[in-house]
């Protein structure tokens, strides 16, 4: 089992930024790709950004390229997501997920069905 561990998300106004961290803890090395998904109020869950182990393969939603960064730090357990020039669009609970090996691949990390481990999500908020 893998338990992941959101932080770093607040209330901040468009234009700022936020870095938020998530830290996993138990059997992490069964874990693959990496992901950030987030849900606004009153819409299903949307895929944000995935980062392979090795970091060798990112993906980012549309709307997100060039303002958030995926990162992570396998010796921390930790994967990370700048969110830079924030917009109120972007107010969501951000949810980091963990796939095990050979579930998620090119082409299938948007699928949240895909993923094993989810944390309990932190709110970020973007005032206008």
């Amino acid at each position: 089992q893998v338990q992941l561990v959101e932080s770093g998300g607040g209330l901040v106004q468009a234009g700022e930024s936020l870095r938020l961290s998530c830290a996993a803890s138990g059997s992490t090395s069964s874990t693959d790709f990496m992901a950030w998904f987030r849900q606004a109020p009153g819409k299903e869950r949307e895929f944000v950004a995935a980062i392979s182990r090795t970091g060798g393969i990112i993906y980012a939603e549309s709307s997100v390229k060039g303002r958030f960064t995926i990162r992570r730090e396998n010796a921390k357990n930790t994967v990370y997501l700048q969110m830079n020039s924030l917009k109120p669009k972007d107010t969501a609970v951000y949810f980091c997920a963990a796939a095990r090996p050979g579930r998620v691949g090119v082409g299938t990390t948007i699928q949240d069905r895909l993923y094993d481990y989810w944390g309990q999500g932190t709110q970020v908020t973007v005032s206008s």
